[in-house]
């Protein structure tokens, strides 16, 4: 496991999220279990990031991929009646290129606000999930002011007009806990065997352990709209958000 492989497979997403499509070979498929392959662009899920959506091409046929499994493998899950490539053949892998670019900038535009509501509240991360296009985001934070909403909305929009770089590396699990205040969320996430740790920089705002896709700059997330704050228990605010199209 790790940030260049799962399993079987060399990880293309995480090294160019910008790849929709490339060759592959085909190590195994199984109507029950999935298709495995030795290279992939497909984002597996991970991190409140629902998978990726696609197709595999394989002569003149088209296989639809509905999702993915992670076990020892990562598994792509076909849509159910779609015939299956054969072992060891070449095939030709397709991310739904909407999809995913959608994805990107939510989860991107999650890291901004993640960032803002540390810096100005120094508040951490209780829970999240994404779909293309909106997000939530919970933050341990007991009080908040009357014009939070309007405030939150306009410091998010304010940095992703400022054009900052989102720059991706990966350090040794030591090096990357070593930086301050890398884990962003209440709990430790990162998994206690994970020797290397993917970080994400929005240069100047937030820089946190993250295994996701983003965008290479915070204008190509676009205007962010703050939907509703909630009260989600006595210490709890939950932040709703959408990109503006």
């Amino acid at each position: 496991m790790g940030v260049t492989h799962h399993g079987r497979t060399h990880r293309l997403d995480l090294a160019d999220p910008t790849l929709r499509e490339w060759e592959c070979t085909v190590l195994h498929a199984d109507p029950e279990q999935g298709i495995v392959l030795d290279r992939s662009a497909f984002y597996p899920g991970g991190g409140g990031q629902p998978p990726d959506h696609g197709v595999l091409l394989w002569q003149g046929v088209q296989t639809r991929i509905a999702g993915t499994r992670k076990g020892d493998d990562l598994w792509l899950i076909p849509v159910e009646g779609d015939p299956l490539p054969p072992v060891g053949s070449t095939v030709t892998g397709a991310v739904e290129d909407g999809r995913r670019t959608r994805l990107m900038r939510t989860h991107s535009g999650l890291h901004v606000l993640c960032g803002v509501v540390f810096r100005d509240f120094g508040a951490l991360v209780t829970g999240g999930n994404m779909e293309p296009g909106e997000a939530r985001m919970d933050f341990n934070l007991p009080e908040v002011p009357t014009d939070f909403k309007t405030r939150i909305e306009e410091l998010v929009n304010a940095e992703v007009a400022a054009d900052r770089s989102v720059a991706v590396r990966v350090l040794p699990r030591a090096d990357a806990l070593a930086l301050p205040d890398i884990i962003r969320t209440q709990s430790n996430l990162i998994p206690a065997d994970e020797q290397e740790v993917r970080i994400v920089d929005i240069v100047g705002l937030d820089v946190q352990a993250d295994g996701g896709t983003h965008v290479a700059s915070t204008a190509q997330i676009g205007k962010v709209q703050v939907v509703k704050v909630e009260s989600k228990g006595r210490a709890n605010r939950r932040v709703r958000i959408r990109l503006v199209e």
